[in-house]
């Protein structure tokens, strides 16, 4: 098997490569300030995964969709639905809940708990914001923290999931902010730590310095936008 990557497009979106050679767009707002032009016009998708309702998660996964589907779109059932109404092009099986499980391919996608307001795109009800466990054909698991601010159950994260990479929103004012993500790291015990959600627009000013100053003995990995992890 090849190495999985994981690459950054700016705010939360994220690109990931498996082991397996499939394509996983995470929370795909590809028309964020800070998504490389590079990247807004993907050759290819496989499955797009989506932590909540917000339009600056759902982004572009109607669009992606239609251009390579029907594909597997996980996200929350009330969501999936959403979006299977406004015309995305899915799947057929019903969006997991909070501690459900869809395997695809050999990958799994585990949604859990998160703090955060939630809506669809048009204000309509779209279910609970959720963090998403993906766990790669090689075993390597990643873990997406979504919109969130720090919770002591992130504990039980990672005692049951056990998290090769933890990504985590640092901005502040929307999500947690490196203060609070430190302590996210403490809870998770997961080795490298990815951070997002910041920078984006001036309102999002936590920074990952602050956050490799706050976390010490943790890996922060601050990727450029379009720059890529390997896992």
């Amino acid at each position: 098997m090849a190495d999985a990557t994981l690459t950054w497009l700016g705010h939360a979106a994220f690109r990931l490569d498996s082991p397996g050679g499939k394509r996983i767009y995470v929370d795909p707002w590809l028309e964020n300030p800070k998504c490389p032009d590079a990247e807004k016009a993907p050759e290819r998708c496989d499955v797009i995964a989506v932590t909540h309702g917000h339009d600056d998660h759902v982004g572009s996964t109607i669009e992606l969709s239609r251009k390579f589907g029907p594909l597997p779109i996980v996200a929350l059932v009330e969501l999936k639905g959403w979006l299977k109404e406004n015309g995305a092009q899915a799947d057929d099986l019903p969006g997991p809940n909070k501690g459900g499980t869809v395997e695809v391919e050999g990958i799994s996608f585990t949604l859990t708990n998160a703090f955060h307001s939630g809506s669809a795109p048009d204000g309509s009800y779209g279910g609970e914001p959720t963090g998403i466990v993906v766990g790669l054909e090689d075993g390597t698991k990643v873990y997406f923290a979504g919109d969130t601010c720090v919770f002591g159950d992130m504990q039980l994260i990672g005692r049951i999931y056990s998290p090769d990479v933890a990504v985590l929103p640092i901005g502040g004012h929307f999500t947690m902010d490196p203060r609070e993500a430190a302590v996210a790291c403490e809870l998770l015990g997961a080795a490298r730590v990815v951070p997002c959600h910041y920078g984006t627009f001036p309102l999002l000013s936590g920074t990952p310095d602050e956050l490799k100053r706050l976390a010490a003995g943790v890996e922060i990995v601050a990727l450029e936008p379009g720059g890529s992890l390997e896992l």
